[in-house]
């Protein structure tokens, strides 16, 4: 059923959230070109001197990288990744014992105060820092030991979309030549078409379902936590849309009361060994009467499938956008106008 847009609302492939995430199989392909000797010799000096743990300092779309960051590194590299809140360098002041290690700070700006605080502090302690950033004349990439430039370029809708998916292109790329493993470092190769792939997909079910909506949950586990955390974000900043993002492991802690008849769920299944259980918990969801989407390959949202299992959050999320842009106009928001904030958040 065609749209019935307020005066003054673009059509759906005219907001800049829709041109944006288009862009990303572009972006990631030129990222992949232009950072692959960068990255190979930063990743030659880890695996020389393997840094004794990771931190990642991010906020708001960028830590849902980092999240994902946590997971590839933990399960390609075993070595153990935690997230560092910027308060504590910002706010506390506290002093880190960060000798050797490699600290990761992710952001679209690279100006914002806590972040620039507890990467300078990460510097003085004697860790690595490694920015991803994508405004490459930024204070982070200034103050950075070794830039690793998102090459996004320009967006102006305050939803980050191709800067997300940059951010995790550029960490798998990293991971993959620090492991120096063929099989992901061959995938990459076919990361840009599959992306290309990924925006094709046809996600209407999941606004139709969500038209009307207040609430729901979305899951997620282990490489596929992050793009739940994500999707979640975008439900709320887009869609005035309330929504949580839960691991489908840590939701039967307690939240998993709340899902009974009639409550929407939004299941992302990881095509790894968290895959199974995760399609599983959805089917009980659904058995309880509950209004269940599943992001899987036999599931109500087609995803394309992924040369690699750490490529498939990319292809997730690069779905998932052109349907909640979709969405956000149906239920009566501009995507690129969310009320109340801006583009650049600055905390300190």
């Amino acid at each position: 059923m065609p749209l019935a847009l307020p005066a003054g609302f673009p059509a759906e492939t005219e907001t800049l959230m829709f041109q944006e995430a288009a862009q990303t199989a572009d972006v990631v392909a030129a990222q992949f070109a232009r950072n692959r000797d960068t990255v190979a010799a930063l990743a030659a000096q880890l695996r020389a001197a393997p840094p004794p743990f990771v931190a990642t300092c991010a906020r708001g779309s960028s830590d849902h990288a980092a999240t994902y960051a946590k997971y590839l590194i933990e399960t390609q590299l075993g070595i153990v990744t935690a997230s560092l809140s910027p308060s504590i360098g910002s706010v506390y002041e506290a002093p880190l014992r960060l000798e050797g290690a490699l600290f990761i700070a992710i952001s679209q700006s690279g100006k914002s105060p806590d972040l620039l605080r507890n990467a300078e502090a990460a510097k003085a302690a004697g860790a690595r820092v490694v920015a991803l950033v994508n405004v490459e004349d930024s204070p982070l990439a200034r103050l950075a030991d070794t830039v690793i430039a998102l090459g996004a370029g320009p967006e102006k809708s305050v939803a980050a979309t191709k800067s997300y998916l940059a951010s995790l292109a550029a960490i798998v790329q990293l991971v993959a030549h620090w492991k120096d493993d063929p099989a992901l470092l061959a995938a990459l190769d076919t990361l840009p078409q599959s992306l290309r792939a990924a925006w094709q997909q046809d996600w209407s079910p999941l606004a139709d379902g969500l038209a009307e909506a207040r609430n729901l949950f979305v899951l997620g586990r282990g490489l596929g936590l992050g793009a739940a955390q994500e999707a979640a974000l975008k439900f709320k900043e887009t869609c005035g849309l309330h929504a949580e993002a839960y691991s489908s492991a840590e939701v039967k802690h307690g939240p998993m009361a709340l899902v009974g008849a009639g409550f929407p769920v939004l299941v992302f299944a990881q095509p790894d060994e968290t895959g199974a259980g995760t399609v599983a918990l959805g089917e009980e969801f659904r058995a309880r009467g509950a209004q269940v989407w599943t992001a899987a390959g036999n599931g109500e949202l087609p995803l394309v499938p992924a040369s690699h299992a750490a490529l498939a959050p990319l292809l997730t999320i690069q779905s998932f956008y052109r349907a909640i842009n979709a969405l956000a106009l149906r239920r009566g928001h501009n995507p690129d106008l969310p009320p109340h904030l801006n583009k650049v958040t600055e905390t300190v």
